[in-house]
C-alpha cells in the first residue's frame, strides 16, 4: 500500500511541471490530457462536478522527484490552487543540494523559514513555490 499526494493546479499544471523539473529534477512519466480520454470514458459534466475542462489540459500526471512519485491535475481549471494544511517534505543529501533546490522552489515563491542550520537538520527551511506549494527541505545531520 502506498499513499501518494495528487496535486491540482487547477489550470497550470503543465506549467508546474516545467518548474519542478528545472527546480527539483522531477521527471515525467505520465502526462494524460482531457483530449486523451475516449468520448465513452465516463467523463462528463455531470461526472466532473462542472463543466469539462479545456481539452488540452492536464487530466492525469504523474512525476517522480527522487523515489518519490507526486501526481498531478489541471482540476477544474478554476484558476485557483488552495494547498492550505500540507506540505511536501524533500529530504536532499547535502546541504549544497538544499541550498540549490530552496532557492530554485523560492523563485516566485514565498520564504516562511529561511535555510538554515537547526537542531535537528544541518539545512532546514520552508517555502511555498510560485504555485502555493509548501515544502520543507531537509538535510539530515
Amino acid at each position: 500500500m502506498q499513499v501518494q499526494p495528487y496535486l491540482s493546479f487547477e489550470g497550470r499544471c503543465e506549467e508546474a511541471l516545467e518548474f519542478y523539473k528545472k527546480a527539483v529534477g522531477a521527471q515525467v512519466e505520465v502526462m494524460m490530457r482531457f483530449s486523451d480520454a475516449p468520448a465513452d470514458g465516463g467523463m462528463s459534466d455531470e461526472g466532473c462536478g462542472g463543466p469539462m475542462p479545456p481539452a488540452n489540459k492536464i487530466m492525469h500526471s504523474s512525476f517522480k522527484v527522487g523515489d518519490s512519485v507526486v501526481m498531478a491535475t489541471d482540476g477544474m481549471t478554476s484558476g485557483k490552487t488552495d494547498f492550505k494544511g500540507i506540505s511536501l517534505a524533500l529530504s536532499t543529501k547535502d546541504d549544497a543540494e538544499a541550498k540549490r533546490m530552496f532557492d530554485a522552489l523560492s523563485e516566485g515563491g514565498t520564504v516562511m523559514q529561511p535555510l538554515m542550520k537547526t537542531f535537528f537538520a544541518s539545512s532546514f527551511g520552508m517555502v511555498a513555490d510560485k504555485f502555493g506549494v509548501a515544502w520543507m527541505v531537509v538535510t539530515a545531520p
